[in-house]
């Protein structure tokens, strides 16, 4: 599929060969959506690639904190191999060590934090989650899954609470600021300074005006394309993307120049 745009996925996530296929299997389960794609990382270029895919940030989430470090060590290998990829490490609030938690992503080389409450199961602003973002406000961005009308512990008013609290932290809001909860992001976190929000897993659950509306009161500026990945393929998610008629200049803003210009990419 030929297009004209530079397209970064800001939002991809990947596992060791061995368990992409069960952990692809659980995300399923979790969202009782299909799957039908495999969270691996050949699987993930070879989806991109049908797009012109240049760069994928790719991330994993640790459910408990005995996790962390291996997911840290397995992300920052899968960089090293895939110069395309671009790291987040992971972080838990339950950890016994948290400063050595961060210092191992930064020694790693990794480019921030990615955060799964809903997976995690803590509320985005309980004190225990403080030290990490005190750890990282001059540092790292963290991206933050954000909304489900099913839980509360990602509502995009604790995100805002987060940013009350952190206001130099750099945020990016995933799911335009709140899956299923996209009324209640626009209220709170739009204008806020540092947030910036990807649309990933958001375009098939809204109307195209809606969307639009929503993208353009938060500003093609502080937008990023997102797949999700393995929740949905590029192929598709992009051709949702266009369909939404966006100016030539949003497009360009979203699909690349927004990500580079928040990540301080050349």
């Amino acid at each position: 599929m030929e297009n004209e745009y530079e397209i970064i996925d800001a939002h991809a996530h990947i596992f060791p060969e061995k368990i992409a296929q069960s952990a692809t299997v659980n995300i399923g389960n979790f969202y009782n959506l299909p799957m039908s794609n495999c969270g691996s990382c050949d699987k993930l270029i070879q989806s991109g690639s049908k797009i012109g895919i240049s760069k994928y940030l790719v991330c994993s989430t640790a459910t408990n904190p005995h996790q962390v470090n291996s997911i840290n060590h397995f992300i920052a290998d899968e960089c090293s191999n895939h110069s395309s990829f671009f790291g987040f490490g992971t972080a838990h609030p339950d950890s016994e060590d948290i400063e050595s938690d961060i210092n191992q992503i930064i020694s790693l080389g990794l480019h921030g934090v990615k955060l799964h409450p809903d997976f995690q199961l803590f509320n985005i602003d309980d004190k225990k989650a403080y030290p990490i973002y005190e750890m990282i406000e001059d540092r790292l961005p963290v991206l933050i899954h954000c909304g489900d009308e099913r839980y509360n512990y990602s509502a995009p008013e604790r995100v805002a609470k987060i940013h009350n609290d952190f206001p130099k932290l750099k945020i990016t809001a995933a799911h335009l600021g709140g899956y299923r909860r996209w009324d209640s992001a626009s209220e709170c976190l739009k204008g806020l300074e540092n947030i910036r929000f990807d649309i990933s897993s958001s375009l098939s659950f809204m109307s195209k005006e809606y969307a639009v509306n929503l993208i353009r009161g938060y500003g093609a500026e502080n937008c990023f394309f997102g797949s999700d990945f393995p929740m949905w393929n590029h192929k598709d998610e992009f051709e949702h993307f266009l369909a939404l008629g966006l100016t030539d200049s949003e497009n360009q803003l979203i699909l690349s120049r927004s990500f580079k210009e928040f990540y301080n990419l050349k």
